[in-house]
């Protein structure tokens, strides 16, 4: 008998899932029941999952079918029946819900600021809740009928197919990674046990929870790869809880770790344990500090947890958030302290020895990374160098003039150092694009690692004693790809740009990680100069130097849907309000018109040292298959050129981030690209504060803003979840110096009664443990109370809330098609495209 051939369960509960919402959505009278009445699409959708679990599980065809006929007149008959009474909550709402107004006056440092809406940051309360239900339905009752939400939704759901890839971590003979494949929720860890051998799965969390919201965090095998400690979330929360499975049998040991958010991990050499980070458990701390108090511990397998040794944090600033590593021989623990964005500590502790770790920097604000390797550490740092160098000192030697520079600064970013087959390979960033290098121990130049194209490296893996190491590479045009660099010198070069050496496994979602703790020129005054770039993934930089060193292109995603060749990229140069010169992205189809009509998508971050570097965005390219002009700006806050960029973007030096934005955004209208009615703006988390000032400082200049998971009350967000992390960064209220900076933009108390804003998607989660939803409750709720167009049914202000999901790490495909289906609905609606 042939076998069957058949979806996987995982494709086939997601499929029929996909179909029964599509289902609800394309019939007007179940789209009235779904926004007004107790029934949601997440019910009905998980009636569909536990129905097809009964497939999966053996039952038959007929069973199923059974099942599914009566639980759809169970399903109308409590629609139908569950409130024969009229009620205003079944009527399609006419216009926003009316939050009340309660005053509440504070003083800062003399100057009295009123918040008519401090009662949505209670999100727990009866009132707030009823208010979040009317919320959700008016927004469904906008964007639920919007023409062409069947086709947005169908090409969305073919691209955030398009999978995933990381690049392998090696550990003995393993090698591990994860990738996520076509419609898969999240990702899945692989261990492939030799360079050619099959790979093999070790933790599937698609398996953990049928609506795809138990999230892999992050994964750390021992040294020589026999267990591997991995850490596991629900619903976005990112509080993970750390687990070990033994490499070869698949085995999960009983050693659970709560409260391991963003863990780190460094295994004794022996695999007998391990050190790792961990924040305390409620009750354990006064209420609130249960966020904070990162502290470091050992672990002993198979231990009980309270036996756990301390090993660092105590008595120190419960906002200090360090991470370890060990040396190559086991002998010294590293303990790197991050404190903000703009300074970081090194304390080493011989592990041999019985004394505490002790600080090996001296306390300036400057950033430290290192690594111990043979008895020496080397540190990356921008000590007295914006664009970073790196130092050599011996272990134990805790005489900063014993320092000794190897590498100086150049005008690239350097980025980071590591040990792989004991050499210093070095990871540059020069105009927002990536460049790799490899140096000997001493600091001499060996050779420039030829990338594909100009781009982003967004992951690497190596050893120290191996002769092999991975880097993963994509860009605005190329899908997410991992090569392998050979550090033999004997190696020849590849002779195509097609997979080879190992078995190569074809993958076929946006991917990356956001920062744990963080919240993902100009020839004159009127032109830029335009950079085009390649388009293609297998056009090399010909100006690096000439080496052995030849990546090979170790597997890929395949995105079959998308033409790379249809667009082009170019990197634009603008003057900001002070004369700084910013570069820009921007990405779309080829022969495009500059005719100032262009609907065109502009998005920036500009904060936090982070980088807005070429990224595969599998959404833009529903964007700017309908004529869409997809822009990307590298604002000052961000890491682009080094902390002297990061640093004047950032503290009382904030607004300078605003005005690039809004000159970026004039710089594409001067251009002919567009025009203030087809130019949308979207940004998140520090992004979405972006966008809150663009509402408050210019709103005349946008059509539409998704601002999304935002910061928008910047006097008070210093009080909820993980927000004290970033004071560094912004200041606190509680400062009064801090405050005046921070009164002159938050965007929350400089909305205007009867002016006229763009149409808003403010877009938040439930179980965000990042930024706070109050921060759009109470943007929303002030506006539709007081903006001009506050009540408007076509330029609307509408809030979005997604249930059992967080900041945005860990989100189910499942769920993020549907997001992404109402912010392009919504965006395309408000700039006239057609789907």
């Amino acid at each position: 008998m042939a076998p069957q051939v058949g979806l996987e369960p995982t494709t086939l509960r997601l499929t029929a899932e996909c179909s029964a919402i599509e289902l609800l959505r394309s019939d007007g009278r179940f789209a009235s029941i779904i926004a007004f009445w107790g029934c949601s699409r997440e019910r009905f959708a998980f009636l569909v999952r536990c129905l097809i679990e009964v497939l999966m599980r053996g039952g038959s065809f007929f069973l199923l079918l059974f099942f599914l006929v009566l639980s759809f007149f169970l399903f109308l008959a409590a629609v139908f029946g569950a409130d024969s009474k009229p009620s205003s909550t079944n009527k399609i709402p006419e216009a926003p819900p009316s939050a009340e107004i309660k005053p509440i006056v504070d003083l800062y440092h003399g100057t009295k600021v009123v918040d008519n809406y401090r009662w949505l940051e209670d999100g727990t309360s009866a009132e707030t809740e009823r208010w979040v239900t009317d919320e959700m339905a008016y927004t469904r009752a906008i964007l639920d009928p919007l023409p062409g939400r069947e086709a947005i939704h169908k090409r969305l759901t073919e691209l955030l197919a398009i999978g995933n890839i990381t690049a392998p971590q090696i550990a003995g003979k393993h090698y591990f990674y994860t990738k996520r494949e076509g419609m898969q929720n999240q990702p899945v860890l692989y261990v492939r046990d030799e360079l050619n051998g099959p790979d093999r799965v070790l933790v599937d969390a698609n398996q953990l929870a049928a609506d795809g919201t138990i999230a892999l965090d992050w994964f750390q095998p021992s040294d020589n790869g026999r267990y591997v400690a991995y850490g596991t979330s629900p619903s976005g929360s990112e509080m993970s809880t750390l687990h070990v499975i033994e490499t070869k049998t698949g085995t999960i040991l009983p050693d659970t770790i709560e409260r391991t958010r963003a863990a780190s991990i460094a295994w004794l050499k022996d695999t007998s344990g391990f050190y790792y980070t961990r924040y305390p458990n409620k009750g354990e701390v006064p209420a609130g500090q249960e966020m904070y108090k990162r502290h470091v511990y050992f672990h002993l397998l198979g231990s009980p947890i309270d036996s756990d040794d301390p090993i660092f944090g105590e008595g120190r600033d419960p906002q200090d958030w360090p991470n370890v590593s060990l040396s190559n021989d086991g002998r010294w623990l590293l303990i790197s302290v991050e404190q903000g964005w703009s300074k970081s500590e090194l304390f080493l502790m011989d592990t041999k020895g019985h004394n505490p770790p002790s600080r090996l920097t001296t306390g300036k604000t400057f950033l430290y990374g290192g690594q111990v390797y043979e008895g020496k550490v080397y540190i990356t740092t921008n000590e007295d160098a914006p664009r970073y160098r790196v130092f050599v000192t011996d272990a134990g030697n805790f005489d900063r003039e014993a320092w000794k520079e190897i590498i100086p600064q150049t005008d690239a970013v350097l980025q980071g150092t590591s040990v792989y087959g004991g050499k210093l390979f070095a990871q540059y960033e020069q105009n927002a694009t990536s460049q790799l290098k490899l140096f000997d121990l001493e600091g001499k130049k060996i050779a420039d690692i030829n990338l594909p194209a100009i781009g982003t490296v967004f992951d690497t893996g190596g050893r120290w004693n191996r002769d092999e190491f991975f880097f993963g590479f994509h860009s605005f045009t190329v899908p997410p790809s991992v090569y392998r660099v050979d550090l033999r010198s004997d190696v020849s070069a590849p002779q195509s740009g097609e997979p080879q050496g190992p078995k190569p496994v074809s993958f076929s979602d946006s991917g990356g990680t956001a920062r744990s703790r963080a919240l993902s020129k100009p020839t004159s005054d009127t032109a830029a100069e335009s950079l085009a770039l390649p388009t293609t993934g297998h056009e090399v930089n010909q100006d690096a130097d000439v080496s052995n060193f030849h990546p090979v292109l170790w597997t890929k995603v395949d995105a079959p849907s998308i033409d790379p060749s249809g667009y082009e990229v170019a990197q634009e140069w603008y003057h900001s309000k002070d004369g700084t010169s910013v570069p820009m992205f921007v990405v779309h189809k080829k022969g495009i018109t500059k005719n100032g009509k262009n609907p065109t998508l502009l998005t920036a971050y500009g904060g936090f040292n982070i980088s807005l570097t070429p990224s595969f965005s599998r959404t833009a390219y529903l964007w700017m298959e309908h004529g869409g002009i997809f822009a990307v700006a590298n604002l000052r806050g961000g890491a682009e050129f080094g902390e002297d960029w990061h640093r004047a973007g950032m503290l009382d030096k904030k607004q300078n981030v605003f005005d690039d934005m809004i000159a970026a955004a004039e710089h594409l209208i001067s251009e002919k690209y567009t025009d203030k009615n087809h130019l949308a703006i979207q940004g998140g988390s520090n992004g979405g504060l972006l966008m809150g000032a663009m509402i408050t400082q210019r709103p005349d200049l946008f059509r539409a803003v998704v601002c999304q998971v935002p910061l928008l009350d910047m006097l008070r967000y210093q009080n909820f979840q993980i927000a004290k992390l970033w004071i560094p960064e912004y200041g606190s209220s509680e400062n009064p110096e801090q405050f005046k900076w921070l009164y002159a933009y938050s965007p929350y108390q400089h909305v205007k009664a009867g002016t006229e804003y763009p149409s808003i998607l403010f877009m938040t989660a439930d179980t965000d443990t990042r930024v706070d939803p109050m921060h759009a409750k109470k943007m929303a709720a002030l506006m539709q109370a007081e903006a001009k167009n506050g009540q408007s049914k076509t330029r609307p202000i509408l809030l979005r809330i997604e249930s059992k999901a967080g900041h945005g790490a860990g989100k189910p495909v499942a769920k993020q098609i549907e997001e992404f289906t109402d912010v392009y609905s919504f965006l395309f609606w408000q700039l006239g495209m057609k789907d």
